[in-house]
Formats: C-alpha cells, structure tokens, sequence
C-alpha cells in the first residue's frame, strides 16, 4: 500500500505544472464543419490485412481512426513489460494514408495476470458476488490496486504517445458508468469521501437523520456503504453512497487526463465516450477533460420509437437530447460511437430502417458536433459482438447498407464544405430568440426515483415531456446545471426541481426580476440538498415565486384518472 501512495502521490506532483488546456478551437477547423471517422482493432486481424484495411477506410472517406481501448494485454502482456511495436506499425498505416489517430487507455478490460493476482480489484456485488475475468468493465475504480496498475500504464501509453504528433486525440476508457461496488476498498473510500463532505462525524449524523430509527454512528469506521435493496435502508446514505460512486468515475478520468497532459503539454485533446446515463452524475463531473463525447445506439429492438415501424429508427429525441445535453458542458462535443447497422446485443435486435443511418449522422451534425465515429470498421467473427454490423461485412470488403450510408454522408458533408462561410456562422436571430435552457440535477433523480411515492414517476420521462415540448415549438434547448449563466435565456424549465436551498432559489427570484421566465413543474421544491424535508409547509422556499402555497399533494391511482378545477374549468 506505500508503494501505491507514492506512485499517486508522485503523479499529483508531477501534473500541477502541466494541467494548462489548449484552446478547443485550435484541434477544430471550423471549414471542415465536422470530421468523421472509424474503430478499427488491429489486435483483432492478421498483420497482413491491416494495409488493405486502412487504405478502405480512406477510399471511404473517413479522415481518422480510433484505436486500442481493449488492448491493455497486447499494450502489457507481462506486468510492468509494454509492447507498443505493433501499435507503432498501425498508426503509422494510419499516418501513411492521411487519418488522425484517437489513442485510447484500455483500463477497460485489465489482463488476467492483474485479475488472478489482485481478485480484489474486480467489482463485488451487493449479493457478495464478484464479477470475474473474461468479462469487460468489471475492474472497480474504488480500488487502490487497480488504479496504481492504470495509471501506470497510461503513463507509459502517454509517454511513448504523448508527444507524437499523429495522434489526434485520446478516449480514456470505454463508455465509463457508475458501479456500485461492495469490496472492502469502496468501504474504505466511501469513508474517506463522506469525511470530506461532512467533517464530522455530527454533521453525517445530521444530515442523514440518523436519530430516526436508531442510525447513529460515533466513529467513521463503523459506516460502510449501504445496502441498495435492504428493506427500508437510510435514503439519506443511499443518495451519497450514489453520489460518491459518480465521483470515483470522474476523479480517476481526471487522473488519467493529468497524466497524459503532462506528456503531451496539451496538443491533443482528451475525453471519454459516456453512454447518456443522464441520471449518473458522473457525466457532467470530470474537471480536467478537454471535452466530452457519447455513445449512441438507437435500433436495438428495445426502443419502439413512433409508428409501426419506429423500432428500426429509435426515438426522435435520443440523439437531439444527447446533443443538447453534452454540448453546452465545454461548447463543444462530438459522438464517438453512432450506430453502423444491426447490432447483436440487444433483446431482439432487428435491421435500421433504409437511410436511418444517414438521418442519424445529419441529427448529430445538427446538433453542432465537432466529429462523429462509428462502431465499428469490420463486423468481427469471433467474440461477444459477433452479428454486431460494421461498415464492411465479416469478409473485411464488403461495404455493408450502414457503410453505403456513411459513404453518402462524408461525399454530402463534402459539398457542405464549398459553401462554408465564415462570416455567416451565426443562427438566425429568430431561433436563437427561443433558446431554451432546461436546469438538470442528477441529484434529483436520484433522490426521486429511490423515493417516487408512486410507481407511476418517471423523473426523466418527466423531463423529456418538456424537453419534447419545446422541440415542437423549434426552440433550441441547452440542458445545464446550476453553473450555467440563467441570464443567457429568455426562457428557462427546472422540471421536478425536488431538491435546493435557498441560494437557488434567490438566483431563480433574480432571474425572473431581470426578465426571465421560470417553469416549475411538480415536486418542486419540498426538499434541501440532503433531501430532507423543510421545517416549513411542502415547498415553502418557493411560495414568492410561484405566488401560492401548497396545501398537500396527491397521488392517482393508473385506473382511476381524475380532474383538477382551476377558475371553474376542468383538466385532467
């Protein structure tokens, strides 16, 4: 355990000097309107295919490449022996026929000889269950030991990477979620985390209501993280335990970030590709990270979109909402894996719709992104993903549908590129007028949908109703959090605000005073940020803005809809 202190001790030192972002604009030229490239996994194909390959994906239009976020043990296939030979030989594949390369850490999928000599790096369950090698993300970031063999190797990847001028960018990890885990590491950082946060071990007790049914701690040894699914288990430690999660993702992105950026100095940038969980908080939370980009599958036979056939499209608002979402975080973003065709993974997993693919590309391009990729070159014929289509068919030549259309897409992004303008960039002054800011706390849904009241709540189908809403009346919507600037909107919605203090509430009282127009919605207000319930009426912080008090709250049964009376008039 000294051994690892000082490895990340080192690393903290080491990064400070070097923690300075490029200007985003510099990677990005705004003629070139968007980029778009590909996964290709050498490691997967003989040595002999990787030419042929390669040079398909330039004939196809694409101008860069993704690889290696699988590959830790080919990049490592002894501890502490790195091979990056065979990498070298692909990106210079890569460099010969003029495609940026995005590098990727492969913390993902860690080899077996960490697995079998560290078991306790692998991600425990509630039931005490533990996940097991030949898996991928089963490796927690609540472990000590797993993250000083990561940063290890990402500091060996940035220093044999960081200052190669081939590389365009890098992806840590693969689509990083939140995992509860149950290991004795996460009971000891979930710990540490909660002295941070409260400082005493009174001020825990106070903001977990531990005084209700006999919760109360005296020492920070005795708290260990809670049981999701016990009966009645303190909602108050679920939210934090949750929220402490969220944070084990995003600081050990930044650590991986400050590490690279010490090699690199900063000209490549650097992110990650989320799956839009949007109620994992982990998703807003990185500081260090360049920008962030997300993963998208809209046909996967579990999403019925509209219409008889609106399951071979997806829905309307999965890439629009995303867009939306990711955008305003750092002002720009892109998608790094989109759907090429057919996947294999899903409940039943039907074909796209003709030309889906292509409406998919133009749906990201709309929303502004600086690069789309798909996922991925060359379906494969082995693995967990076999019948997962690529942009070429098994045989490593056959352009599939879904290929067609990326080809139709770059030769169209082509003639959008001759008449690029760049002294009309601007939206029309009309759209923006209705700029919409829709205000998000992942916090909220958390704290609802473990405490819903009702089984009919959906805190997300809540907000894509208006979310949804204002996409009919054409207004451009930026979903943001508390950090946002209110004042850069006419019109702002915080649906299902549940949890608050009162300093939001004053910046919502000088919103409204300056102009602006506030929608709350329902639930708003009863709780503080501990979700507690006020010593106060239901909601009283927000009496003065929404002119009225809250007498109680009700909840319908489904089969005994009713009506609310408002001015002698009835809605349902």
């Amino acid at each position: 355990m000294k051994k690892i202190s000082l490895f990340l001790t080192a690393i903290i030192i080491c990064t400070g000097a070097f923690s300075s972002k490029k200007d985003l604009k510099e990677f990005f030229d705004p003629a070139r309107l968007a980029e778009v490239g590909v996964y290709y996994y050498p490691e997967h194909w003989e040595e002999s295919q990787w030419e042929r390959d390669i040079a398909k994906i330039k004939e196809l239009g694409f101008t860069f490449i993704h690889y290696g976020e699988f590959a830790w043990a080919m990049f490592e296939p002894t501890e502490g022996v790195y091979d990056f030979a065979w990498m070298d030989r692909a990106v210079e594949i890569a460099n010969k026929y003029g495609l940026k390369v995005i590098m990727c850490t492969p913390i993902a999928t860690p080899p077996v000889w960490l697995t079998r000599e560290h078991p306790d790096i692998l991600i425990k369950r509630e039931d005490g269950t533990t996940w097991d090698h030949g898996a991928r993300q089963h490796p927690s970031s609540s472990s000590d030991y797993f993250r000083e063999y990561a940063l290890k190797l990402v500091d060996a990847m940035a220093r044999h990477y960081g200052r190669d001028s081939r590389i365009w960018g890098w992806q840590l990890d693969n689509e990083p979620r939140t995992a509860l885990d149950y290991n004795e590491g996460s009971h000891k950082r979930f710990r540490v985390w909660l002295k941070n946060k409260y400082g005493t071990i009174e001020n825990l007790n106070k903001a977990w209501s531990t005084a209700f049914w006999s919760q109360v701690y005296s020492d920070w040894d005795q708290i260990n993280v809670p049981q999701m699914n016990g009966l009645f288990t303190n909602n108050h430690m679920i939210l934090d335990f949750q929220i402490f999660s969220s944070d084990e993702i995003a600081s050990f992105l930044d650590e991986q970030t400050a590490l690279i950026r010490r090699y690199n100095g900063g000209e490549q940038w650097i992110t990650t590709n989320y799956i839009p969980a949007y109620e994992e908080g982990h998703l807003r939370k990185s500081k260090e990270l360049d920008f962030h980009t997300y993963t998208r599958y809209m046909v996967y036979g579990e999403n019925f979109g509209i219409g008889r056939k609106g399951y071979r499209l997806g829905h309307v608002e999965r890439i629009a909402m995303a867009n939306d979402f990711f955008r305003p975080i750092d002002g720009v973003y892109g998608v790094m894996e989109l759907q090429p065709g057919q996947v294999n993974w899903g409940q039943i997993n039907p074909q796209p719709l003709s030309g889906a693919m292509r409406l998919w590309l133009w749906h990201v391009f709309a929303g502004e992104a600086e690069f789309i990729c798909t996922y991925r070159f060359r379906q494969p014929i082995y693995g967990t993903e076999l019948y997962h289509y690529g942009i070429v068919g098994p045989d490593g030549v056959t352009v599939t549908n879904g290929g067609e259309e990326y080809r139709q897409f770059i030769e169209e992004l082509e003639l959008l590129r001759k008449k690029y303008n760049p002294a009309k960039t601007e939206n029309p002054e009309g759209y923006e007028g209705r700029r919409t800011a829709i205000l998000y706390n992942y916090e909220n849904t958390l704290g609802m949908e473990h405490n819903k009241q009702t089984t009919e709540w959906n805190t997300l189908g809540h907000i894509e109703k208006y979310y949804n809403a204002l996409k009919k009346f054409n207004a451009p919507v930026d979903i943001i959090d508390e950090s946002g600037d209110f004042s850069k909107y006419k019109v702002m919605v915080a649906p299902a605000y549940q949890q608050l203090d009162r300093d939001l509430v004053a910046r919502w009282e000088d919103y409204v005073q300056n102009g602006g127009n506030l929608v709350l919605t329902a639930r708003s207000g009863h709780k503080n940020r501990n979700a507690q319930l006020w010593e106060a009426p239901f909601g009283e912080p927000i009496y003065k803005l929404i002119g009225a008090k809250i007498d109680f709250y009700d909840l319908l049964l489904p089969h005994t809809p009713d009506n609310v009376v408002m001015d002698g008039k009835k809605y349902p």
